[in-house]
């Protein structure tokens, strides 16, 4: 597999690891709390076929920039450093993709800078706190694997882990979010690892408890695609169907065998569903 190019930009908002791979009109991916590195990214890997994809380090992550004050680490500065990242690249425009914590990320960013994006693709995501009010989370106590999942998170934000380690737990940690968990192997089989960083992520547990953004959905002014898997325990279907009601101009798309990874699950629906979306923007 082609690994993915890596460039760091000095941007006014700071220096931003990115990794560009693909062809055609420019993609930009990311995820709150994700370390990317040249391995790339399973959800990024989806879009290589369509479009160039931008696969971006935030603040904390990989070798870009840490932050100063610890604001700087919260999702709307986040995207004011996507949008800085954006001008350096030259590009007027570009989509965005984001799944889970990067859908999170979608949303914000079409709610203020509707005028950079040409669309928007949110996958297991929401727009508001989607732990306390639904049992079907897997971050509600409520739910049979709460106290397991809490127990890996805590597990891998060790600076000190080994990467065989490091990977035999987020095995253990994605296979508490699949709908068939022993097809594991076979779904995520590309020499693809990536980390977390843990300060991004400490400070987004704070921040989620505050977070709801619904009323302000009818401010995206681009076509966005919202998917999710019917047994998404992370962020449960509810949150898409919510949000997708909220967003003017939007189109819901459900994988019924599918829980928090239908890129990989159901990854020829997926690649035909955004293929469509793709065909009727034009």
């Amino acid at each position: 597999m082609k690994k993915w190019e890596r460039k760091l930009l000095h941007t006014t908002r700071g220096v931003f690891e990115v990794f560009i791979k693909g062809q055609g009109d420019p993609l930009c991916v990311t995820h709150h709390y994700s370390e990317f590195n040249h391995t790339g990214d399973y959800f990024a890997e989806a879009f290589t076929g369509t479009n160039q994809v931008f696969l971006i380090n935030l603040r904390e992550a990989g070798g870009s920039d840490k932050a100063n004050e610890s604001y700087q680490l919260s999702m709307l500065e986040t995207i004011f450093d996507l949008e800085a990242v954006r001008e350096w690249l030259g590009f007027r425009q570009w989509g965005f993709a984001g799944h889970s914590t990067g859908g999170m990320l979608g949303v914000l960013y079409g709610i203020h800078f509707s005028k950079s994006l040409d669309f928007n693709v949110i996958v297991g995501a929401a727009a508001r706190e989607y732990m306390t009010f639904s049992e079907a989370c897997i971050y509600n106590k409520a739910h049979p694997d709460f106290g397991r999942m809490q127990e890996l998170i805590e597990a891998l934000k060790q600076p000190d882990l080994s990467l065989e380690k490091r990977k035999e737990l987020s095995v253990e940690r994605t296979k508490l979010s699949l709908h068939k968990p022993e097809k594991y192997h076979e779904l995520f089989n590309l020499d693809i690892y990536k980390g977390m960083s843990a300060a991004r992520m400490n400070f987004f547990i704070r921040e989620l408890q505050v977070y709801d953004i619904t009323r302000k959905l009818a401010f995206i002014s681009v076509p966005a695609l919202v998917m999710c898997g019917r047994y998404d325990v992370q962020c449960p279907l509810k949150y898409s169907i919510e949000m997708a009601e909220g967003i003017p101009d939007s189109r819901l798309i459900i994988f019924e065998k599918s829980n928090h990874y239908p890129f990989l699950e159901e990854a020829e629906r997926f690649t035909e569903e955004y293929g469509l979306f793709l065909r009727n923007m034009k």
